[in-house]
């Protein structure tokens, strides 16, 4: 009993339309630890980044290559982890991701260079992120469609609160322990993420179309045997009307002209019986043709409902799609404001006179503010009317002026009010940024798999470049607010491509439409080609027959005498 319950635990959960619910509850679950040990660790990194400077002897930008690697390797393997997903399904996938992620942090606490944590942390854990971050958000689009935005920030605010608990948690625990033990305790944790890709159940949606094709099929056989009836009614009809006239026309007509008239007569309806049976035999053909059709389907259904047809490995095909091209320069160029921010703000804080101990909780301002944005955007999200594009662009524009603020404030509070803002409008953007490509107005839910891999790809370039680059200009100029400006520029950036988003959109629609308006005439064309090459019912003898000008004026004298 207990293997066939489990077996039915593990296998796909099947629907006859997108449940928005049921077992996304739990996948939802899995995402927000997902959240928490991938983005969240990542992001609390940046309270070891002094120590490792001093453990090391290290510069600012040779640390930050270790986050910077890290994020290219996760972003950029996301192609790959489509492939492997696809393949091999996006259980097992995560579950091997959760090993490699607890198995990078934890061996980064026994390097002896910073370039042996380039491998372990950049490499390993990296590669884990990337395994079980992306198969986790692509399964959980499925499940919702109502209500995706808003399970969607709310899960993923799992992120926030890591940063708010790891930061302080971690400043305080290498206090006791040091900074290696911490790595270990957190790899530890990390490893929760193998139960996570347990709970990642596949969906199915089956839209059960077979007795919607069994109604319309009875219903068009109950049109044509009324249409059949009804033709042999007025093929009756018209034979008993023949034979009146033959007997009005035998007033004045020889009995010669009856017999020839009655043959005659005779002779057309058993044509128009031939005709009509010719009919019945066409109007026939289509209902059998149907029928079997039905029956196909019915068997395809019956056969495999639950098989899923083969995805591609991996499509590439999105990139002859503009929308997209200008939504993947908008999120290449915003992950330069994602991840060098948390890595700094501590640092910045401390070169602005915050106390050490203070200047940690820096982070935790920026979480619970994050948690708050992500909540706000995903209850936003689901009533707004407008285009969610238009509302994610306004996002980035603020969070673009709330960066460029960090660099000209120096007061304690106004480093708070900047960290709050910061991870406020943080939290609406990376929340949506990736399941808005399930939206209509981006690439849509059916290309939502082999896009999103696509989509993180091309960000990994600016997650290579991005915290190294804050790290060059820190050095340079002494001040850390210049690598809050490097990330003002991209955000910026990033919202000029977003802007472009909604008029490539506009003319793909615009030259779509003409090509179906054309598709739709000559259908229309066809069918009235069709409909004008059938025989009438009152023409099926020709004009020119012998026959026809009998029948009409044996007419024309019945008309006369009664007249």
């Amino acid at each position: 009993m207990k293997g066939p319950s489990f077996q039915r635990c593990l296998a796909a959960n099947v629907y006859p339309e997108v449940p928005d619910g049921g077992w996304g509850w739990a996948v939802a679950l899995a995402f927000f630890l997902v959240e928490v040990c991938t983005y969240g660790a990542l992001k609390s990194l940046g309270v070891f980044l002094q120590d490792l400077m001093e453990e090391f002897g290290e510069s600012n930008s040779r640390v930050s290559w270790v986050i910077s690697i890290c994020v290219f390797i996760f972003t950029f393997t996301a192609p790959l982890a489509t492939i492997l997903s696809n393949r091999f399904g996006h259980r097992s996938v995560v579950m091997v991701g959760g090993l490699l992620i607890s198995l990078g942090t934890i061996s980064s606490a026994f390097t002896r260079s910073i370039n042996q944590m380039y491998v372990t942390i950049g490499v390993i854990s990296g590669l884990g992120y990337c395994f079980t971050f992306l198969p986790t958000v692509t399964i959980l689009a499925q499940y919702f469609s109502t209500r995706r935005a808003l399970v969607t920030s709310v899960a993923s605010s799992g992120e926030p609160f890591a940063i708010f608990a790891f930061a302080p948690a971690l400043t305080t625990l290498k206090e006791h322990i040091g900074w290696r033990y911490c790595l270990v305790v957190l790899g530890t944790f990390q490893a929760c993420v193998i139960g996570c890709g347990l709970l990642l159940r596949p969906i199915i949606i089956d839209p059960e179309p077979v007795e919607e094709h069994h109604e319309s099929d009875k219903e068009q056989q109950t049109v044509y045997a009324l249409e059949n009836e009804q033709t042999r009614t007025s093929i009756s009809s018209g034979g008993s009307q023949g034979s009146e006239d033959s007997g009005v026309n035998s007033l004045s007509a020889s009995s010669s002209d009856l017999r020839t008239a009655g043959a005659e007569g005779q002779a057309l309806v058993e044509w128009e019986v031939k005709d009509n049976e010719d009919k019945e035999s066409s109007m026939s053909t289509p209902t059998i043709q149907v029928k079997e059709k039905d029956e196909g389907v019915l068997a395809e259904l019956e056969a495999g409902p639950l098989q899923r047809p083969s995805p591609r490995l991996l499509d590439f095909s999105v990139l002859r799609d503009t929308t997209f091209i200008w939504y993947s320069l908008f999120g290449m160029f915003a992950t330069l404001g994602f991840f060098a921010p948390q890595l700094y703000v501590i640092e910045l804080s401390k070169s602005r006179g915050v106390e050490p101990g203070l200047a940690s909780y820096m982070l935790s301002v920026m979480a619970v503010a994050e948690i708050l944005g992500r909540l706000s955007i995903g209850v936003l999200l689901s009533r707004v009317r407008c285009r969610k594009t238009l509302l994610l662009l306004g996002c980035v524009m603020l969070l673009s002026l709330v960066l460029l603020a960090f660099a000209v404030v120096w007061e304690f509070w106004g480093l708070v009010v900047c960290c709050a803002l910061y991870g406020y409008f943080v939290g609406t953007v990376g929340s949506i940024h990736i399941p808005m490509l399930a939206e209509e107005e981006v690439v849509g839910i059916e290309k939502m798999a082999s896009s999103v891999g696509v989509y993180l790809f091309i960000q990994s370039f600016a997650g290579l470049a991005g915290p190294p680059l804050g790290g060059v200009l820190v050095d340079v100029t002494q001040n850390y607010g210049a690598a809050f400006l490097s990330s003002a520029v991209g955000m910026a950036l990033s919202g000029v491509c977003l802007a472009m988003v909604g008029p490539a959109k506009a003319g793909m629609c615009q030259r779509r439409r003409p090509n179906r308006e054309e598709d739709k005439c000559t259908e229309e064309e066809d069918k009235m080609s069709q409909d004008s090459g059938q025989p009438d019912f009152l023409d099926v003898a020709p004009e020119d027959s012998s026959l026809r000008q009998t029948v009409d004026q044996n007419s024309t004298t019945s008309e006369t005498l009664t007249f």
